[in-house]
C-alpha cells in the first residue's frame, strides 16, 4: 500500500481547503509490467496542469492520482526495460511514447498518438492502470501520478539524471524547465541580444525567463497581473514588470505566452516587432477561442508557435539544462516559493489559483504516519 493524493471530483467549489477535492489515502499499487518502472517518489511540483484538472477546465476521469512533475529513485524495473536500472535517480516526463506509432517515428518520440489517448483516458500507454482501492481502478495523470509515495510508469516517462542533481531541481526539470526552457531554446530559437517578454509568471514562465537570461537576451520583461508576485519576479532578474496591456507594442523579438488564457495570447501578438515569434505554452480550457489580427501576422512576418513539452528532445534538453545549472547560469532553486506535504495539497491548490506563488514543491514523504 502507498499513500497517494487522489482527486475525487472536479466540481468542488473554492476554497479547496474547505471543499477538499483531493484526499490522501492508501492505495494498492500493482506489479511492474514488462516495460514499466517503479519509482520511489521524492519531490513533486504543483503545476497549473494539475489545477486545470481539479477545477474542471480540462476534463479527466476520476478518481485520479495527480502529479506529473517530479523526481525519485528507481526501485524496480520490468524485464524489457532498457532506459533505466534500479538505483537510478530520475526526473519524470509527462509525454511518454510507445516508440511504434507514426507520430513517434516522425517526432523521435516527442509526440505519440497512444500517449495522447492514454493521457486523456487517465491510463498508462496500453490502457492499464496500476493504482486501485478495494478493486476500484484509480486513474493516472499524464502517465505519471507523482503525488504518491511510489508510482509505476512506462519507461519512457522517466529520464535518468546524475546523483549530484538534487531531487528538488530534478523535479522542476520535468515540466517547468522542459516547457518554459524549451519555448525559448527550441520553439523561439532565441538569439543573443534579442528582446524577450514573458506573459504569465508561474513556474513555466519564470523558467523561460531564467533560460532567456542564460542565453544572452538583451532584456527579459514580464507581464503579470499579480502585484504580490512582482518582487519575486524582480529577484529572478526581470528587466521590467508590467500589468496586462501595459507592455510596449512592436518591441519584442520573442514573446512567450505562459498564462493559458485567451486574452493573454491576443495581447501578446501586438507586442512583437516585425519578424518576431510568439510562442504559446499555456493550456487553456478546450472551449477557448482567440482573435488575432491576420494582417499583422502576415504583413510583419510574425510567427505564432504552439509549443508542448518543450518542442525538443527531452533527454538531450535535460542534459543541457543541468549543465547550465552546474555552471550557475540557471538557478532553478529560485523558482520554488515553498515546499509543502501531501496533506497540504488543497491549500496549495488555492495558493496556485490565487496566483500568489510561482512553484510549490510537494515533499511526498512529509506527513507520513508514524
Amino acid at each position: 500500500m502507498v499513500r497517494a493524493a487522489v482527486l475525487q471530483t472536479s466540481d468542488n467549489i473554492r476554497p479547496y481547503v474547505e471543499s477538499r477535492p483531493v484526499v490522501v489515502e492508501e492505495l494498492t499499487l500493482a506489479a511492474t509490467g514488462p516495460r514499466m518502472v517503479k519509482v520511489d517518489v521524492e519531490m513533486a511540483g504543483l503545476c497549473h496542469s494539475d489545477l486545470s484538472v481539479v477545477n474542471g477546465a480540462r476534463t479527466r476521469p476520476v478518481p485520479m492520482v495527480l502529479g506529473h512533475e517530479a523526481s525519485g529513485t528507481v526501485i524496480e524495473v520490468g524485464p524489457e526495460v532498457q532506459a533505466v536500472q534500479v538505483g537510478d535517480r530520475v526526473a519524470f516526463t509527462f509525454q511518454p511514447h510507445c516508440g511504434d506509432c507514426d507520430l513517434c517515428t516522425f517526432s523521435s518520440g516527442e509526440r505519440c498518438s497512444k500517449a495522447f489517448d492514454a493521457n486523456i483516458d487517465g491510463t498508462l500507454i496500453g490502457g492499464a492502470t496500476v493504482f486501485s482501492r478495494e478493486d476500484e481502478p484509480v486513474h493516472h495523470h499524464t502517465g505519471v501520478s507523482a503525488f504518491a509515495e511510489q508510482t509505476v510508469v512506462h519507461e519512457s516517462s522517466v529520464i535518468r539524471v546524475d546523483d549530484d542533481v538534487p531531487f528538488d531541481v530534478a523535479a522542476l526539470l520535468g515540466c517547468a524547465v522542459t516547457t518554459g526552457g524549451g519555448a525559448i531554446k527550441n520553439a523561439a530559437r532565441l538569439q543573443p541580444g534579442e528582446r524577450v517578454a514573458i506573459v504569465g509568471a508561474g513556474g513555466v514562465g519564470m523558467a523561460a525567463l531564467l533560460l532567456a537570461k542564460a542565453l544572452g537576451a538583451e532584456s527579459v520583461d514580464v507581464v503579470d497581473p499579480a502585484v504580490v508576485k512582482h518582487e519575486m519576479i524582480r529577484e529572478l532578474g526581470a528587466s521590467e514588470i508590467y500589468g496586462p496591456g501595459d507592455a510596449p507594442l512592436d518591441h519584442y523579438d520573442v514573446v512567450v505566452e505562459a498564462a493559458g488564457v485567451g486574452p493573454a495570447l491576443e495581447t501578446s501578438l501586438p507586442m512583437l516587432r516585425a519578424g518576431g515569434r510568439l510562442v504559446s505554452v499555456g493550456l487553456p480550457s478546450p472551449t477557448t477561442q482567440v482573435s488575432l489580427n491576420y494582417l499583422d501576422i502576415v504583413s510583419k512576418s510574425k510567427s505564432v508557435i504552439g509549443s508542448y513539452h518543450g518542442s525538443g528532445n527531452a533527454i538531450e534538453d535535460l542534459g543541457y539544462y543541468i549543465d547550465l545549472w552546474r555552471q550557475g547560469r540557471l538557478p532553478l532553486e529560485r523558482l520554488v516559493t515553498r515546499t509543502v506535504g501531501l496533506d497540504d495539497l488543497n491549500e496549495a491548490m488555492d495558493a496556485l489559483a490565487d496566483a500568489t506563488v510561482m512553484r510549490q514543491l510537494i515533499n511526498v514523504k512529509s506527513g507520513d504516519p508514524a
